[in-house]
């Protein structure tokens, strides 16, 4: 069985920083687009960053460019969201997800697999 397991959410002062790990198990996701998703209360789900098998090819929403940084670690099947200078308008639930080819895609709808989400909220 396949799945994708988030940690590294919490509360956290605007300014403040956290970083979010997605660990894979069940098989390795080798050749499969990483991605980060998050949806907050009343809101869609929507695109943060996604990270290419092919190339290293990395994709940020323009909300979070500058500020947010996409890895992943092949060897330990993990990706990871270093997320700096939060703002309040952050605070969602964040999904990490695995996408059904090796590209960068923003679209839901290409990734196939899904964590069960960590909450992050930000305070003013």
């Amino acid at each position: 069985q396949v799945e994708l397991v988030e940690s590294g959410g919490g509360l956290v002062l605007a300014g403040g920083s956290l970083r979010l790990s997605c660990a894979a198990s069940g098989r390795t996701f080798s050749g499969n687009g990483m991605g980060w998703f998050r949806q907050a209360p009343g809101k869609e789900r929507e695109f943060v960053a996604a990270h290419s098998w092919i190339g290293g090819h990395i994709h940020y929403a323009d909300s979070v460019k500058g500020r947010f940084t996409i890895s992943r670690d092949n060897a330990k099947n993990t990706v990871y969201l270093q997320m700096n200078s939060l703002k309040p308008e952050d605070t969602a639930v964040y999904y990490c997800a695995a996408q059904r080819g090796p590209l960068i895609s923003v679209v839901r709808g290409e990734y196939i697999y899904w964590g069960q989400g960590t909450q992050v909220t930000v305070s003013s």
